[in-house]
């Protein structure tokens, strides 16, 4: 199995260090040829206007999408969770996005950068809590009828979903040392 990790911009890195240590090969996913090489995808945080202006100048917005409609795996943190979002709250009205996901995103949903938290947070599918990085981060709301929440704030605001292979988490797993959550997702 070979992960694609989108490298276009962002924090994907740091997801490629976590499958190392995992001993999970990976590939950056930087054109649509880079495409064909993997079996999955994470999209990862960072800008999420910047990553989508991105993906349409290099061709590659179109293509992954098709790719995930057809089954591929896709997990979003944070902006990549944004991409996948089928409508973007708060974002600009000309923003590419891949929209494959029913679930909508609110970016920025915390606040500003100096509004970043951590928090211990129940995820479904996980044995124990997960120690949660949010940095500018969007919550995600409206889930359609396939979109399974898989952990909230105690507040009631969604942090993390599912539809049948992708995932969308709002918050950053691959700055911690905690690797569950990139196990949950080889297994879709």
């Amino acid at each position: 199995m070979t992960v694609g990790v989108l490298a276009l911009q962002g924090a994907f890195r740091e997801h490629e260090e976590m499958l190392h240590r995992m001993g999970v090969a990976t590939r950056q996913v930087r054109l649509p040829r880079d495409l064909a090489e993997v079996d999955r995808i994470i999209l990862p945080g960072g800008e999420s206007t910047t990553i989508g202006k991105l993906l349409v100048m290099y061709d590659l917005l179109n293509p992954l999408r098709e790719r995930i409609l057809a089954g591929m795996p896709a997990w979003g943190t944070c902006a990549g969770a944004i991409l996948m979002s089928r409508r973007i709250v708060d974002g600009r009205p000309d923003q590419p996005a891949l929209q494959v996901m029913d679930i909508e995103a609110r970016r920025n949903a915390f606040g500003s950068q100096l509004d970043s938290f951590e928090a211990d947070v129940a995820i479904k599918g996980l044995d124990r809590p997960f120690h949660t990085i949010f940095i500018r981060a969007p919550i995600l709301e409206k889930p359609g009828e396939q979109c399974q929440v898989l952990a909230s704030l105690p507040d009631g605001r969604i942090v993390a979903a599912r539809q049948g292979t992708m995932l969308a988490t709002s918050f950053h797993p691959e700055l911690t040392d905690d690797s569950r959550i990139h196990e949950l997702f080889l297994t879709f």
